[in-house]
């Protein structure tokens, strides 16, 4: 089955955080502080200014990053995919909303679970790892089976994953404790 894919629009979310910076008067500073304001309190790495500025001239990006700037936008993964119409049951921006994990946790995707989905979905259709990899660009048999011990996984490749998958990114998502 060919499926339309659509790719993660990093140079969208930057214009996106720039624009609600400026209409909210915020510095790059300010802006960084209020995104890592959450995390004051715990012990966590702040995300720096040049990793912000710098999201929209990289090929990829830690999910860590990309999930706090959503989620201080207020904005899912699937509204930044490129050439992808807004939702247009209720139910579906419902299902692509973050959710809501507190202010002292951190939102991360759980790989372990995105491993389950992918392996549960790869047997369904008969596929070997291999074949499952070669649907996904960006990606090699082995990087999908480490997704079963929890490594990191960054955009825009989750989101690739999620499209294979048919399902809504904000299913993979849990809020961390420190």
């Amino acid at each position: 089955m060919t499926r339309t894919r659509y790719e993660f629009d990093m140079t969208a979310l930057c214009a996106a955080l720039d624009a609600a910076r400026a209409a909210r008067g915020l510095s790059w500073t300010e802006l960084v502080a209020e995104i890592n304001a959450p995390f004051a309190f715990v012990p966590s790495i702040p995300i720096s200014l040049s990793t912000i500025r710098g999201m929209g001239g990289k090929a990829s990006v830690t999910s860590a990053v990309v999930l706090q700037v959503l989620r201080w936008l207020r904005r899912s993964p699937e509204s930044f995919l490129t050439r992808r119409a807004a939702p247009t049951i209720a139910t579906d921006a419902a299902a692509e909303a973050l959710p809501n994990v507190g202010s002292e946790r951190i939102l991360r995707f759980d790989t372990k679970a995105i491993h389950a989905a992918l392996d549960e979905a790869r047997r369904e259709r008969g596929f070997t790892w291999r074949q499952v990899a070669a649907e996904l660009p960006g990606f090699k048999e082995g990087m999908l089976t480490n997704l079963a011990t929890g490594p990191a996984i960054g955009f825009p490749r989750v989101m690739r994953i999620m499209q294979w998958l048919g399902r809504p990114a904000a299913q993979f998502m849990r809020g961390y404790d420190w």
